[in-house]
């Protein structure tokens, strides 16, 4: 499993064409060095999938009924705006236009680890959406990561495996 931290300063070509940081190129799994998967991010952004990441994804949709509307509508829309990319043979790839319009891509752009995934910003818009205040950073940091507070409070908090 690949971990994606850093955030890299890229430029997009006329084509719509991004070349792939060496250094993330390089904790790419094999099953995803020339292909993975991007999609639309909940914020005004993309992510970039692994294929081993994607399947994880696709196993919490499958659990999703096919007879529920509501639920349909999720499927359509999630599967929709995935698109599978191919890198170059010089590590570029082609960012679909309708991802590009949704993300509000310009030449200048972000790619940012976050964990298992990869997101893609516009700079500008990318400022909008992270943590600034130190003071926020720790509150929410306590709030969701400190499990000895919550055990403490008598939240069923259980921390994730990799935490123990």
């Amino acid at each position: 499993m690949a971990i994606f931290t850093g955030e890299y300063e890229c430029k997009m070509d006329a084509k719509g064409r991004i070349l792939m940081p060496a250094k993330i190129k390089s904790r790419l799994p094999e099953c995803s060095k020339h292909e993975f998967i991007l999609s639309r991010g909940f914020e005004p952004c993309l992510t970039i999938y692994t294929k081993e990441e994607y399947s994880k994804v696709h196993e919490k949709f499958a659990t999703l009924s096919t007879y529920n509307p509501e639920q349909r509508r999720l499927l359509r829309t999630f599967f929709r705006v995935s698109s599978e990319v191919e890198m170059d043979n010089l590590g570029r790839f082609l960012i679909p236009k309708r991802l590009l319009q949704y993300a509000k891509l310009e030449r200048e752009i972000l790619i940012v680890g976050a964990g298992d995934v990869l997101e893609i910003w516009n700079p500008e818009v990318y400022d909008n959406y992270i943590i600034d205040s130190p003071e926020e950073y720790s509150e929410l940091a306590q709030k969701y990561l400190d499990v000895q507070h919550d055990e403490f409070n008598g939240n069923d908090h259980v921390p994730p495996a990799s935490a123990a």
